[in-house]
């Protein structure tokens, strides 16, 4: 059944919810076998190229939502401090580091739904041009919920990619967050496909949601076409409803991120934040399993591994950047 699959993908077909299932249901001894066949997947329509992006918190804290994982709700007592939106010379300057230790798209993450004023959106913009002008970084953003304005403003200005996870599955969102719907984040998805801006569009694993609801988030994904898929794994923050939330198996991480490979053949799977705790020594089979895509760095809250570090793990492996 394994080779069957991948031989489908590889001819440029695609494989139905009903076969990821019968991947996901792999014995755990076949598990090396469909990283493997993961790789030649990738190898295939990505080639060894490493997509490397690196983040900035620019807004911290206060966000009026009750994401169950988030270190930045005013729901939970986190001890997260909050702080407002930076200066431009401030995130510039960040910018011009990451770009000296290696990443190549430099994102500029604002917490809450979306709800920044039209000045600080305005502000946003200007950094931006700055940045484009005074680096050779790819520019990309995460600011929350857009409308159809705000998304053709940042198409105006050359925005490369515009992160808007989707979390989980719509059949779990629920259980993750209530204050706003799966398809306030899906509209906001579309409107960035009518705009020429890469959509970054995943989730994050570890919730408590079950692998049938993992697939049906990338089979969601698919049927959007996002171009960038991060899969977050869960670092439980005290304070938040799952901070006891038991951690993922490397083995399973890695085994969801190939799946997802099978699912999304052609797009950037990328692993992000937590993967330094759940996958510890493994982070570098994870190139070899399907990945193709690195969030490189600190994250919002938490600090992540040196960007010097991944590259020489990439160049190890013999792979690219």
């Amino acid at each position: 059944m394994l080779t069957k699959l991948k031989k489908k993908v590889l001819a440029g077909d695609k494989i139905t919810k009903e076969e990821a299932i019968q991947l996901v249901e792999l014995e755990d001894s076949r598990t090396m076998e469909l990283l493997a066949a993961a790789n030649q997947i990738k190898n295939q329509f990505i080639g060894k190229k490493v997509d490397l992006c690196s983040i900035i918190n620019a807004k911290s804290g206060s966000c009026s939502e009750d994401c169950t994982f988030c270190a930045q709700s005013t729901h939970y007592d986190t001890g997260v401090s909050s702080y407002d939106l930076l200066d431009r010379e401030e995130i510039l300057a960040r910018a011009k580091e990451i770009e000296d230790n290696g990443a190549e798209h430099f994102g500029i993450v604002t917490s809450g739904r979306g709800v920044i004023s039209n000045q600080e959106f305005e502000q946003i913009l200007e950094t931006m041009k700055t940045i484009k002008e005074k680096t050779e970084l790819e520019v990309c953003a995460s600011l929350g919920t857009l409308d159809q304005k705000r998304a053709e403003k940042l198409s105006e200005i050359g925005l490369k990619r515009y992160n808007h996870n989707l979390e989980t599955s719509a059949s779990y969102f629920s259980k993750v967050c209530t204050t706003h719907s799966y398809q306030d984040r899906v509209k906001t998805v579309k409107f960035l496909n009518d705009r020429d801006i890469e959509v970054c569009c995943g989730g994050i694993i570890g919730l408590g949601e079950s692998f049938a609801d993992r697939v049906e988030l990338a089979f969601t994904l698919q049927e959007l076409d996002v171009d960038s898929v991060p899969i977050n794994i869960l670092n439980p923050v005290a304070g938040t409803p799952v901070e006891d939330n038991e951690s993922i198996p490397p083995m399973e991480v890695l085994k969801t991120a190939a799946i997802f490979r099978f699912i999304l053949p052609t797009k950037v799977i990328k692993l992000c934040g937590g993967r330094e705790n759940n996958l510890r020594d493994l982070q570098s089979l994870s190139l070899l399993s399907g990945v193709n895509g690195l969030l490189t760095g600190n994250y919002l809250t938490t600090e992540g591994r040196a960007v010097k570090e991944d590259i020489q793990m990439i160049e190890d492996l013999g792979l690219e950047r």
